[in-house]
């Protein structure tokens, strides 16, 4: 249709999402599905915070606030950064959006114009090109296979970097594949920024709090305070808390940089949810107890599906710092054949063909900008985990 706009036409939807709404279709439509798309955690809201919530609407917090963010939510996560990250903000350096990935999204159109580059490691979330691109800026993909363990390093960094760059994304630990940057690791990327003046870092530290030992999550600025001027560090409560329907991100940067989102959020969303905010406000300034009982949960997990995917055909899976995916390799697959005589010509082939014989839903490795992989979450329970590993392990015994 001629009347749509010519930026839409440059991005795709969410293949993440639309694994889970497959997924979700299949199952209404009688198939036995499981489904491994979805980057949320299966564990219930706190009932410390959702009081909070129901306390705000019982004292009528059901109004329009500030459009980036109640003063107490601010307070609170400006307290957060200090307390856990060593970085001092004032609420001033604070924005809070409806969900990381508004936050995230606010920051590149607010800053992008045409002919910017954004650097992106690969593998990446599925989000962040399409939203350069609306932001009308040039993704600049780096790749980080499996022998490095989905890490880009310094000398790749150092290459991408043009007079044309205005953003790295970094993300740790990773979503896709739950790689994380030792805080060694981290210095060494930072040396390199700080050698480039121009260039600007976003940290998306969404998955912080799912880190595990002895590996030790750090954030850039924190690291290296040389880049506090020019780092946006995002983080929200959806994985930390099992909050993802409750849309709450935020971010802490330059005043300059906070000012121009929320003038971009004004005339946009305008506030996220007053409801909330006042459970985030109580997420964040609360009882942390959640953190550790859900950590121990995932590593359990992770170890879990690890073990069982290994033990498949031609599946090569790593052990992930953080998050709760893995992101096994199927190079050993690409080019056999399943029974039917179709040819696994890319992990797109690899998925649909798993979906269709085994019923089981997980998200293509081109989808995350490496290849032949794919992703699995595995913040569902154990017995789901087992069902669909054996499934898997079925499809790739039946390939030759």
């Amino acid at each position: 249709m001629t009347f749509l706009s010519q930026s839409l036409a440059r991005v795709k939807p969410s293949p993440t999402v639309a694994v889970t709404t497959k997924a979700a279709e299949l199952k209404a439509a009688g198939r036995d599905v499981i489904g491994l798309g979805a980057g949320e955690p299966d564990f219930d809201t706190p009932e410390n915070i959702k009081d909070a919530a129901k306390r705000a609407m019982d004292e009528g917090r059901t109004k329009y606030t500030p459009p980036d963010g109640i003063p107490e939510l601010k307070k609170a996560i400006c307290a957060k950064f200090e307390r856990e990250n060593g970085l001092k903000y004032q609420p001033s350096q604070v924005t809070v959006g409806v969900g990381g990935k508004h936050v995230i999204y606010n920051a590149l159109v607010a800053t992008l114009n045409p002919g910017d580059e954004v650097i992106i490691p690969a593998p990446y979330w599925v989000s962040y090109p399409d939203m350069v691109l609306l932001g009308g800026g040039t993704p600049v993909v780096i790749e980080a296979g499996l022998d490095q363990g989905f890490k880009i390093t310094p000398e790749q960094l150092e290459a991408a970097i043009t007079p044309k760059t205005k953003w790295l994304v970094f993300n740790s630990p990773s979503n896709p594949t739950g790689a994380g940057y030792t805080r060694a690791e981290v210095k060494a990327l930072t040396e390199v920024l700080m050698r480039h003046p121009h260039v600007w870092l976003m940290s998306d530290d969404m998955y912080e709090h799912i880190a595990y030992p002895p590996f030790e999550f750090c954030t850039p600025a924190e690291v290296e305070p040389g880049l506090y001027e020019r780092t946006l560090t995002v983080n929200g409560v959806s994985k930390a808390y099992a909050m993802t329907g409750w849309r709450i991100g935020y971010a802490a940067g330059p005043v300059e940089l906070i000012t121009a989102i929320r003038k971009l959020q004004s005339q946009s969303t305008t506030n996220p949810s007053s409801i909330s905010q006042w459970a985030a406000v109580e997420a964040l300034n609360g009882p942390q107890d959640y953190i550790p009982m859900s950590l121990e949960h995932f590593q359990r997990r992770r170890d879990l599906i690890v073990g069982l995917l290994n033990e498949c055909e031609g599946i090569e899976c790593p052990t992930p710092e953080g998050a709760f995916y893995v992101y096994p390799s199927i190079a050993g697959l690409i080019g056999k054949k399943t029974p039917a005589g179709k040819v696994i010509e890319t992990d797109e082939d690899f998925v649909s063909e798993l979906l269709e014989a085994e019923g089981v839903a997980v998200v293509h490795g081109a989808a995350f900008g490496l290849s032949p992989n794919f992703r699995v979450s595995y913040a569902t329970s154990d017995d789901t985990l087992k069902a669909a590993a054996a499934r898997i392990k079925s499809f790739c015994a039946s390939l030759s």
